[in-house]
C-alpha cells in the first residue's frame, strides 16, 4: 500500500472513510468509475470493503520480501474479526466497522476472500477452467457479494447473476494481465487451454504473439464475453439507487475487453486502460439510460 497517503488518526471517522476512498480511486481506478454514482452512504461503505478487499490481495501480491506473507493474512484476519465485535486498529477497520453496522455486510465473504489470497501464496498454475473458477469464487464472487449487500436487492437470481459478474471481471482482468502475471510467475489461464491450442507458457511472456496465444487468447474472450451476458439481468435486480454503478462497473470491464479483442497483441507489451475521455463516455451513456428508465422510456442502464 502506498505510504504517500495521510493515515488519520482512529477516532477520525470520516478520515479513515476518505482513507479508503484514496486507496479505492488509486487502486480500482475501473469499479470506482461505478462506485461515484452510489448514494454517499452506500458509496462510504463500498470504498471501506474495497479498501480491505484490495489490502488483503496486496500482502499476497505486493509483500514479495515479507518473511512470512501468510503470518500477515492471519493478522489482517483477526482483525478483521475483531472489526465485526467493534474493536478496530486500523483506518479501513474503522470505517468497516462503521459501514458493516449499516448494512448487512456478510463476515464469510470476506473469510473466503483472504482464502483465495492464501491461493496466491502457493499456487501458481490451473489445471481445469473448473479449477480457475474455485479461485474466482474467493476473489471475485466474494467481493460481488459484499457489494449486493450494500447495493440492496430482492430477487432471488440475484446472487448468480452477481457470480457471473464477478467472473467476467476476473476473467478480463487475467487477460489483459495475462504477460506480466506469467513474466512473474504465475499463470491463471487454465494449462488445458494452453494444451488445446498448442500455446506453451513463454508464449504467454513473450513480446510477439505466437499464433496458439491469439487462438487461446479468442477462446478466453469468447468466455468472458459469455458470462458478460448472462450478468446482464443484475443491473435492472439491484435497487433503483445502485443501478447506475453495477451498469458502469460491467461497461467499464467489458470495453477493456473489447479493447484487448480488438488487439490481442496489446496485453503483451503493456497494460490495457481506458482513457479518462472513453470512461467519461461511458458515464454519459449510463446516466442518460439510467434517465430514459426512471421516465419510464426504456429498461435499467447496463452494458
Amino acid at each position: 500500500m502506498s505510504s504517500s497517503f495521510s493515515i488519520p488518526r482512529l477516532d477520525d471517522l470520516a478520515g479513515c472513510y476518505r482513507y479508503c476512498r484514496e486507496i479505492t480511486h488509486l487502486y480500482g481506478a475501473n469499479f470506482s468509475v461505478g462506485f461515484r454514482c452510489l448514494p454517499k452512504r452506500k458509496r462510504d461503505a463500498v470504498y471501506a470493503v474495497y479498501a480491505f478487499c484490495r489490502f488483503a490481495d496486496d500482502i499476497a501480491d505486493e509483500y514479495t520480501g515479507h518473511a512470512d506473507r501468510e503470518t500477515l493474512l492471519d493478522e489482517w484476519e483477526k482483525g478483521l474479526e475483531r472489526c465485526y465485535r467493534g474493536i478496530t486498529d486500523h483506518p479501513i477497520l474503522v470505517a468497516l466497522a462503521d459501514a458493516v453496522a449499516r448494512f448487512p455486510i456478510p463476515l464469510e465473504s470476506f473469510r473466503r476472500l483472504i482464502e483465495g489470497c492464501r491461493m496466491d501464496l502457493v499456487k501458481t498454475r490451473y489445471a481445469t477452467f473448473e479449477e480457475l473458477l474455485v479461485y474466482c469464487d474467493r476473489v471475485a464472487t466474494t467481493i460481488g457479494e459484499l457489494s449486493l449487500a450494500i447495493f440492496g436487492w430482492t430477487d432471488p437470481r440475484t446472487p448468480r447473476w452477481g457470480t457471473d459478474l464477478s467472473t467476467a471481471l476476473q476473467m478480463t482482468n487475467i487477460l489483459r494481465d495475462v504477460a506480466e502475471d506469467a513474466r512473474r510467475g504465475r499463470i491463471y489461464v487454465p494449462l488445458e487451454d494452453l494444451a488445446r491450442f498448442k500455446c506453451r507458457e513463454d508464449d504467454l511472456k513473450s513480446w510477439e504473439p505466437a499464433p496458439g496465444f491469439l487462438q487461446l487468447m479468442e477462446f478466453e474472450l469468447e468466455r468472458v464475453f459469455h458470462y458478460f451476458d448472462l450478468a446482464r439481468p443484475l443491473c435492472g435486480a439491484v435497487s433503483a439507487d445502485s443501478r447506475m454503478a453495477v451498469a458502469l462497473m460491467g461497461s467499464v470491464y467489458r470495453e477493456v475487453a473489447l479493447q484487448i479483442s480488438r488487439n490481442i497483441h496489446s496485453v503483451l507489451v503493456g497494460k490495457v486502460q481506458l482513457t479518462k475521455v472513453q470512461k467519461a463516455v461511458l458515464v454519459v451513456n449510463a446516466a442518460a439510460r439510467t434517465a430514459l428508465h426512471r421516465a419510464g422510456v426504456s429498461g435499467p442502464p447496463c452494458w
